[in-house]
């Protein structure tokens, strides 16, 4: 009696934390006393499911525009969503990419995702800790650079995505004031390509 009591317990805790947060992985859940167990027990019964390694949600949880971001987020320890998949998020330019671009610190170790479509990049310094924002995305936080850093990075890492991408994204910012001239030379003092930037900029403003 006491064993199924539990059970109902840990269950409907499940339950109760996937609908403040739709999207938790195993340690986050396992972190607040629940058994592995029990979440293989309600994949089995349908009551929620495994939307990729070590993932859960509600098994009538819709996904939106950005889950992607949310899982990736959730697969890579200290992964902020940068580049490609920033531009995309914040609706600059015209990228749509197929992997999901995350900026860890240089000296992490490199994260083990083999199912999931992760670009792993490498910032350093202030380069990494600045100009990440909290977005919430289908209720939860995930970790985003800001519009003017991300404009700064897709200049640092021209040779990665291509010097037009950046370029694009710069003038589509400035034409749709999107940000202001002086965040945008902040973070390309922060990410050092001021001087990159500069005639670009001039020839813009």
């Amino acid at each position: 009696m006491n064993t199924l009591y539990g059970m109902k317990t840990e269950r409907s805790r499940v339950r109760e934390l996937l609908q403040r947060s739709p999207v938790m992985s195993s340690g986050e859940i396992t972190a607040e006393g629940i058994d592995t167990k029990t979440l293989t027990r309600m994949v089995r019964g349908g009551e929620i499911r495994r939307t990729a390694r070590g993932l859960y949600t509600l098994a009538d949880y819709t996904p939106g525009t950005y889950h992607s971001l949310i899982e990736a987020g959730k697969l890579v320890d200290h992964g902020i969503v940068c580049l490609l998949s920033a531009l995309s998020f914040h609706e600059i330019g015209t990228q749509n990419p197929s992997e999901v671009w995350l900026a860890i610190p240089r000296r992490a170790r490199m994260p083990r995702v083999h199912e999931y479509p992760i670009q792993i990049v490498r910032f350093s310094g202030d380069a990494y800790t600045d100009g990440i924002e909290q977005q919430d995305i289908d209720g939860v936080d995930v970790a985003v650079y800001s519009i003017p850093k991300t404009v700064a990075d897709c200049f640092k890492y021209r040779n990665k995505i291509g010097l037009d991408v950046a370029i694009e994204a710069l003038k589509d910012v400035i034409q749709r004031k999107r940000t202001s001239i002086d965040d945008l030379i902040h973070f390309a003092e922060v990410c050092r390509v001021r001087e990159i930037m500069r005639p670009y900029m001039e020839s813009m403003v």
